[in-house]
């Protein structure tokens, strides 16, 4: 008689449904790390960008325009990416300023719980949920 080898039709749905249940499990908390990521990239970005207007203050003695009154335009680096937030420079006057990154619909980062991340000129960081930074 042949002895034929080789997997039973429960055997393959057993297997199939615990690498659904352990997918279930460690998807959301890939995406959770997905986010958090992200999330760190744009504060140490703001944190660079504030770097900058500190810099431009530096040189100019205020934060909105040169001595020539050109006004203060953040240029965002090379090593900056915009993939996941949008970075501007809503406030500024000679002696304040704050720095907001908004997250982008591309990527799912808009469903991050922190949403937009704010950095003024006295380095108070906020956001919309409490511990994001």
């Amino acid at each position: 008689m042949n002895n034929i080898r080789g997997f039973t039709l429960i055997e393959l749905m057993i297997t199939v449904a615990i690498i659904a249940i352990l997918a279930a499990i460690a998807y959301p908390s890939y995406k959770d790390s997905v986010l958090k990521s992200r999330r760190a990239a744009a504060q140490s970005d703001l944190v660079e960008l504030a770097s900058f207007m500190e810099r431009f203050f530096s040189e100019n003695n205020q934060y909105h325009q040169t001595y020539a009154s050109t006004p203060v335009a953040i240029a965002l680096p090379a090593n900056i990416s915009s993939t996941h937030y949008t970075y501007s420079l809503p406030v500024k006057t000679a002696t304040t300023y704050t720095l907001r990154a908004v997250p982008n619909t591309n990527g799912g980062q808009n469903t991050d719980t922190c949403g937009t991340l704010n950095l003024t000129h006295l380095g108070v960081k906020s956001a919309a949920t409490v511990n994001c930074w």
